[in-house]
């Protein structure tokens, strides 16, 4: 074999060589990927480079006094509607499921002489203020512990100061609570959601 010969099969060896490399870098360069960057992801919870935490308000809760105010005694009539099932309104109709909620506003806790009440709402004792009645009213068992109300209460406080003022003229007529000043310049509650319709309060 001349030295023409081996020069060929040198060339085509080393052209080949070459055009593996050819392709391997080309394959490189076409399908480059680069290390994922750790910090380049956002992880719920944790605050990126550069924003600041921002925290959420509480959103400012009116007070009774505000709501007693603005309430209205035709809006919380169509409240009692609510309660009508268990309870009477009318002066000397009697108890039902329930006891009679005619003069509620400022009678004695468990007061109705001859019903039957709870061990719970014995026990409570005192006097049904507006106040007391706001809460028993937004959550009746969570507010009296043993109490055999089933109703789940009205949640929205605008709903129940219209109730408390209407119930306030079934023979009561209790004054209502001073609004202060600063309370009054308090914003106004957000919207709840309506809550269901139940029984009444006893």
């Amino acid at each position: 074999m001349d030295s023409f010969e081996l020069n060929k099969i040198a060339a085509a060896v080393l052209f080949s060589l070459l055009l593996v490399l050819g392709i391997k870098n080309a394959a490189e360069i076409l399908y480059e990927t680069h290390p994922a960057n750790p910090q380049a992801f956002v992880v719920e919870g944790v605050i990126a480079e550069g924003e600041e935490a921002v925290a959420a308000a509480p959103e400012a809760e009116v007070p009774l006094p505000v709501l007693l105010a603005k309430a209205d005694a035709a809006a919380g009539e169509k409240q009692s509607k609510k309660c009508a099932a268990c309870h009477n309104f009318e002066e000397g109709a009697g108890t039902k499921t329930g006891p009679d909620l005619y003069n509620i506003v400022g009678r004695k806790v468990a007061g109705v002489a001859g019903f039957s009440y709870s061990a719970g709402m014995k026990a409570k004792g005192g006097t049904w203020t507006f106040d007391e009645l706001n809460h028993f009213i937004n959550d009746p068992k969570g507010y009296v512990s043993g109490t055999a109300m089933g109703f789940v209460g009205i949640k929205k406080a605008e709903q129940r100061a219209d109730l408390l003022v209407y119930l306030n003229t079934l023979g009561s007529n209790q004054p209502l609570p001073k609004v202060d000043a600063a309370a009054a310049a308090a914003p106004a509650a957000p919207a709840a959601a309506a809550a269901p319709e139940g029984d009444a309060h006893h």
